[in-house]
């Protein structure tokens, strides 16, 4: 889903691009990546292992591709001497700035210490660490919540689903930013484009919401009326894989690079609804 959103934008840039699949290149084989890093100037790692709650009961595969995988990557670029741009997430994050109402709080810094509270997060947070320590070039963007045309997402679920049902029931109590693929990689070609700083960085649209309140804009986008999604708490709806329930984070890093973070999600996803539920929901339509 980021991926080709991704080679799109470097291409749309004036960028030689090389794209490859999963099936192209084995993050986890050293003399593999070594050779598809080769030639190139900068490399973005959008590789990842992304089943949250598989994870829980496959770890040591999630840390092959999220840790191991990004650690021969980053390895591989500081030998050819190319820029990484290493795509992370909000669950290096676990209960940070839960305190109080979500009114109350902060977004979440980018220099806050990491605190993964599920399996698919602590290998992320593996990967950053191991980016860090093998490419000093390294700049690592987290990102949070991404929907896109390329591939299943939170919208395109919600959109078929009430398509087939009268009602829904979403969380309530879990907070973030809903992010278009189509927009990090725009963000990833300004990274890249501006030559800023290493370090981290975080890739997500500004403001924040609610599963509960998204949900109610993707019915909406589909020609159905809001008012049939309810809500419900994330303890009704248990997962294998615990789910921070404050994942807005921070950009201040981005504004002190002179960079423009994503705009406010709503927005966007006013901008990208036709072209993500094309092909899963009349969008427009009566119920």
């Amino acid at each position: 889903m980021l991926g080709t959103d991704v080679v799109t934008a470097f291409l749309e840039a004036d960028h030689d691009v090389t794209g490859l699949s999963r099936a192209d290149l084995d993050v986890t084989a050293p003399a593999a990546v070594a050779e598809a890093v080769s030639g190139h100037d900068l490399v973005i790692n959008a590789a990842a292992w992304t089943a949250v709650d598989a994870a829980e009961d496959h770890e040591a595969e999630a840390f092959a591709v999220n840790a191991t995988g990004a650690h021969l990557v980053a390895l591989a670029a500081a030998s050819h001497g190319a820029r990484l741009l290493q795509v992370s997430t909000d669950y290096v994050f676990g209960t940070v700035g839960e305190a109080g109402g979500p009114a109350n709080r902060r977004p979440i810094a980018e220099d806050t210490p990491p605190a993964p509270l599920s399996a698919y997060g602590r290998t992320k947070a593996a990967g950053e660490w191991g980016v860090r320590a093998a490419c000093r070039d390294a700049v690592i963007v987290r990102t949070a919540w991404l929907y896109g045309a390329h591939g299943p997402c939170f919208p395109k679920t919600i959109a078929r689903l009430a398509a087939e049902r009268d009602a829904l029931s979403v969380v309530d109590d879990q907070y973030g930013q809903p992010t278009w693929t189509a927009d990090l990689a725009a963000l990833l070609v300004r990274l890249a484009s501006a030559a800023v700083p290493p370090g981290v960085y975080h890739g997500t649209s500004a403001g924040w919401t609610s599963w509960f309140e998204f949900a109610g804009e993707v019915v909406a986008a589909a020609g159905r009326d809001p008012d049939m999604v309810s809500a419900t708490t994330t303890a009704e709806f248990p997962r294998p894989a615990p789910r921070p329930t404050w994942s807005v984070l921070g950009h201040d890093n981005l504004k002190a690079a002179g960079i423009a973070p994503i705009g406010a999600w709503r927005l966007r996803w006013a901008e990208a609804a036709s072209q993500v539920l094309a092909g899963t929901a009349v969008v427009g339509s009566p119920g």
